[in-house]
């Protein structure tokens, strides 16, 4: 039974929008598969891992009958990557997938998709807001770097999101560092709304949402949040736990303040970072008239320096930091310059960009 015929691209392009969710190893077979599903001239492609499921549609001339199947997806998007841009049909033949392109045959193994466990949809009594998805996908990169990847306090492994107003604020933080940053939404949403967005959510969202001013539609509903932007629609499980409060975490009164050029800081913090210690990564940051050094050592009794020259006339002031801390907040904003606020050597230090109170970014020191 011929399923469909169409262009590589047509199946190529949703099945990767989609596949990024599947894991390598699953409990469950058919987690491994892709649900496809034709309907006149719109095909559907679903992909989930139970906590997160990505949808999108793709329509056009697409011959064949209206049928569902679930399919290995990885193996069918390896074959079409490999294939030359041309017509490729899909045929159901005895509980198997054939793929066929000129004089390419491929053969796989389905599974019914009756079997496939969907995510139910969200309650009617959701908070509901709009943002431009370039807007929303830098303020993903000016936070999500500071996650947690495993810790046992889970609901440090995501990101908080609060929709507030006319506001909208993310926070992220792994209890060394945190990271907060906001933007305003063009209408407010409906009612104030507190989750937390679990860190493979973040990731994916970050890769999938484009650098463009099309909205992405954003749906927050007991357990679960729906983004929608495009064709693709991505729904996802929350984190259950109470989020650190993160307004007592930023500092409110630290009395010094320099400005240090972005670039050349973080040029000369790459440099330092080579011969740090390979288990801490710690690098001292030292404050004197007119210079600001960076000073690492390891266990080989090797040592690097920089210096930059700053305008500061204070007393002198060392502080030690974990130097992939200082790396991930200057790779991730774009100004030429930043903003250092500090207290003395055992407080946090405070970043934020000259003349925008909507980032901040409180690092921990370390002992070296």
């Amino acid at each position: 039974m011929l399923l469909l015929k169409t262009s590589r691209d047509a199946l190529l392009t949703p099945l990767q929008a989609v596949s990024g969710v599947i894991e390598k190893r699953h409990t469950m077979p058919i987690l491994s598969n892709v649900l496809i599903e034709k309907a006149g001239d719109s095909l559907t492609f679903t992909a989930t891992d139970i906590e997160i499921q990505i949808r999108t549609v793709t329509t056009g001339h697409i011959g064949g009958e209206d049928a569902a199947i679930t399919v290995g997806a990885r193996k069918l998007q390896d074959i079409l990557r490999a294939l030359p841009d041309t017509e490729v049909s899909l045929t159901l033949e005895d509980h198997r997938l054939a793929v066929k392109a000129g004089r390419s045959r491929f053969q796989l193994q389905t599974l019914p998709a009756e079997g496939y466990p969907l995510l139910a949809s969200p309650a009617n009594d959701a908070v509901r807001f709009s943002t431009p998805q370039r807007v929303f996908k830098q303020q993903l990169a000016l936070v999500a770097y500071a996650m947690a990847q495993q810790d046992i306090r889970y609901y440090l492994n995501g990101l908080l999101l609060i929709a507030d107003g006319k506001t909208l604020t993310l926070v992220a933080t792994d209890g060394h560092r945190l990271a907060y940053a906001t933007s305003e939404l063009e209408a407010a949403a409906a009612a104030r709304s507190e989750v937390i967005l679990p860190r493979k959510t973040i990731l994916e969202l970050s890769r999938q949402i484009g650098d463009n001013d099309d909205p992405v539609d954003v749906v927050l509903a007991g357990n679960q949040a729906v983004f929608r932007f495009g064709a693709v629609e991505f729904v996802t499980k929350l984190i259950d736990g109470k989020f650190p409060d993160y307004q007592r975490v930023i500092p409110q009164g630290h009395p010094g303040c320099i400005t240090l050029p972005r670039v050349p800081l973080l040029a000369a913090l790459q440099r330092a970072a080579i011969l740090s210690n390979e288990k801490f990564h710690g690098v001292r940051v030292v404050l004197d008239k007119g210079v600001l050094s960076i000073i690492s050592s390891n266990a080989e009794q090797e040592e690097a320096q920089e210096e930059i020259e700053v305008d500061f006339q204070g007393e002198r002031l060392d502080i030690g930091f974990n130097v992939g801390y200082l790396l991930d907040v200057l790779g991730n904003v774009s100004p030429e310059t930043i903003e250092w606020r500090f207290r003395d050597g055992d407080s946090s230090v405070l970043v934020t960009l000259p003349g925008n109170d909507s980032f901040k970014y409180v690092v921990m020191p370390m002992r070296i």
